[in-house]
């Protein structure tokens, strides 16, 4: 999901009070955008434009903030929450694009330039959220909002704009916001530094080929993908796999040497675990001890409860109760997979048991033997092309919006596309680019993100401008990019963020999203990939134009609980063990290799198989899911539950699509998201679904 900032709006202005006029002249940010829809003009945006323009939109944010203390009128929402909302236009508009560049597109200059600016940006949220005379004036307002006509959306705005102050601190006095102020600095500094050796180690490692007999098993065009990597690294006659998924995955699931196999997964699961200059197990550790002890000056038991304070969980307990429920459903699924894949070594007459790197390869030949399926089968029918029209098609048919290629706009990668987004009407909604195939500058895994958020500013309406990036295999050879089912999974997955993010209809730029819900529009959108009637509108043979036969749908609807022990046992490990980092107390000293492997025995994993992400590399723990990525499953509760309304009245039934729109995705962030699931479907969600989905009733 995209980064949020301190402020959240967007201003066309020049500053000259902290640059030259050299410098205002030549760096766009200073400027207003003349490009198509006003995207940001990725062509004229220099790494040296984005330091000066961010210290400039500091100074200017301190403007704006002072000018509201000085002001010697009685405080109310209008004179005082308006005017700090829309405070830090131009920092934002720098945020917004260095943020999404250095996840996409980074370089070395890139990534010195956030150790330097990490610190600076962590420096003025607390000199805006610990300012004493800013805070008194807002808890004024707060404390006096019955008595002002506020709308439920600004009520919502005011409560939660209050109650964020006092979770950063703005209660603590002196020396204790000074040692606020320091641990903030440490961990704004780590979670970058920890970002990059990920980013780095991902990059160092390549297992290269230079005997072909090593490739046996291996789909032609897995073969190609992997040669044009190694002649894109001078090596040719060399075949080139790397730690990023599409590259390794496959390799996992069809490359029958087994010590190739081991080798491969060995260098994905010890990534920044090799005691090199990337090492994260330090790095790791002192986030957490930072964060522990961070909680514990604010006032709360541990940073879960901080976390989930503004979420549906609540309490670190209800997310517990849920995760070790559905484990303990899963554990024994997984554990019968294992088995069956035990029984194909032994028929075969491997003489091993069954380890972590075989999983992938045994899964699929269980798929192959139990329901006659396997992944190349699919892939001629899932061509990007082909599965990106198949969603645009689906959200056609659900909220009767088009998606228009835009050709002349500037691009934030020569890889990336741009859609103008429109309503039924013909009314501009927003533009979407999409960036789909890996490369080093680029960090791993799939998401949305976004250069400019909808919003509305003196009664005109700002559109957005959404990102949804991911790293697909690329084409090869004279085929195009050829998807797994998992990967168009993906692609609906971060489309219905997308969706959220063009549909947004909030007047003002400060929200309030409770975490647990922000998985639902994204994980809703995965039912509708394999529904037989979409399929039909998307998987064709990108050679014949063949509709995928019934024959191979069914396939895919009778192996819908395939793998099912495997997936979600992954998942709740790696749920598990992000909740366990999070709910120590302070102090908090952990060895991190100690604490996961104690974590996983506690747990009751099966030793074949490994949590979705280890310590020492699991990004989403780090930064924006800490104490987090429970929402995955919490969401996989909401969103099997609501599709269900869909299905009672037909997948695509206007109603509740409306409904959906106009209560979920128009509101997130702006209401409370208990209420926005209850105005969808008239009633809590239940978990029978997801049982039932999941096959674990």
């Amino acid at each position: 999901m995209k980064k949020t900032f301190l402020f959240a709006s967007v201003v066309l202005m020049a500053v000259m009070s902290c640059t030259t006029g050299k410098m205002d002249q030549d760096n766009p940010f200073f400027a207003e955008w003349k490009t198509p829809f006003g995207v940001p003009p990725f062509d004229q945006i220099r790494n040296d434009h984005y330091l000066p323009a961010i210290d400039s939109g500091i100074a200017l944010a301190r403007a704006e903030m002072a000018a509201i203390t000085a002001s010697q009128e009685a405080p109310t929402f209008a004179n005082t929450i308006v005017p700090y909302d829309r405070a830090g236009q131009l920092l934002n508009k720098v945020a917004y694009v260095f943020y999404s560049q250095t996840s996409a597109n980074t370089n070395d200059t890139l990534e010195s330039l956030q150790m330097e600016i990490a610190p600076k940006m962590s420096a003025f949220s607390d000199e805006v959220l610990l300012n004493a005379e800013l805070f008194g004036i807002i808890r004024t307002i707060y404390e006096n909002r019955a008595s002002e006509q506020l709308n439920a959306e600004e009520l919502f705005l005011l409560e939660n704009l209050y109650k964020s102050f006092v979770r950063n601190g703005a209660l603590l006095q002196g020396e204790d916001q000074e040692k606020l102020k320091k641990l903030n600095q440490e961990l704004s500094v780590l979670t970058v530094r920890f970002s990059q050796n990920v980013l780095s180690e991902t990059n160092g490692f390549k297992l290269v080929i230079d005997n072909e007999a090593d490739l046996k098993g291996l789909p032609e065009n897995v073969i190609a993908n992997a040669s044009e990597l190694a002649e894109a690294e001078k090596m040719e006659g060399k075949w080139i796999f790397t730690t990023q998924k599409p590259s390794m995955l496959p390799f996992l699931q069809y490359a029958e040497n087994r010590d190739l196999r081991k080798k491969l997964y060995d260098a994905y699961l010890n990534r920044c675990n090799n005691g090199n200059d990337n090492d994260n197990n330090k790095v790791m550790a002192d986030i957490v001890r930072l964060r522990a002890d961070r909680a514990k000056l604010l006032g709360y038991d541990t940073h879960a409860d901080i976390v989930l304070e503004t979420r549906m969980a609540k309490t670190p307990d209800n997310v517990l109760n849920l995760l070790n429920d559905l484990l303990e459903r899963s554990l024994p699924v997984a554990a019968r997979e294992r088995d069956e894949m035990q029984k194909i070594i032994d028929a075969e007459g491997g003489n091993f048991k069954l380890a972590t790197h075989d999983w992938w390869y045994y899964a699929e030949k269980l798929r192959k033997a139990k329901y006659d399926l396997d992944d190349t089968e699919l892939r001629p029918y899932f061509s990007l092309d082909n599965a990106r029209d198949g969603v645009f098609a689906v959200s056609n048919k659900l909220y009767g919006i088009t998606f228009t290629r835009i050709d002349n706009i500037p691009l934030p990668h020569p890889d990336a596309q741009a859609f103008e987004v429109k309503e039924a009407d013909g009314s501009h909604v927003g533009v979407l680019y999409m960036d789909f195939y890996p490369r080093e500058s680029k960090r791993q895994g799939a998401w949305c993100g976004g250069y400019r958020d909808h919003k509305v500013i003196d009664g005109k309406e700002i559109t957005p401008v959404v990102t949804i990036v991911g790293n697909f295999t690329p084409p090869a050879g004279d085929k195009p990019a050829l998807l797994s089912m998992d990967d168009v999974l993906t692609l609906f997955h971060e489309f219905g963020h997308g969706l959220q993010a063009l549909f947004s209809d909030n007047r003002y730029s400060s929200t309030t999203v409770a975490w647990d819900i922000v998985e639902l529009p994204s994980q809703i959108m995965e039912h509708w990939a394999t529904q037989p009637e979409v399929l039909a509108m998307y998987a064709k043979h990108y050679e014949t134009g063949e509709v995928i036969p019934q024959e191979l749908i069914e396939k895919i609807r009778n192996s819908s609980y395939f793998n099912t022990g495997f997936d979600n046992v992954e998942i709740m490990a790696a749920s598990l063990l992000d909740m366990a980092y999070y709910s120590l107390e302070a102090p908090a000293e952990v060895n991190v290799q100690e604490f996961e492997k104690a974590t996983m025995k506690k747990i009751g994993m099966i030793p074949e198989i490994e949590p979705r992400y280890r310590s020492t590399y699991f990004l989403h723990m780090i930064s924006g899911y800490d104490a987090g990525y429970y929402v995955y499953t919490w969401a996989a509760v909401l969103d099997n539950d609501a599709f269900e309304a869909f299905k009672e009245k037909g997948i695509f039934d206007q109603a509740t699509a409306t409904s959906f729109r106009k209560n979920v995705l128009e509101k997130m962030g702006t209401m409370d998201a208990e209420q926005m699931y209850l105005n969808f479907r008239g009633r809590e969600p239940e978990i029978g679904p997801l049982l039932r989905n999941r096959g674990l009733n």
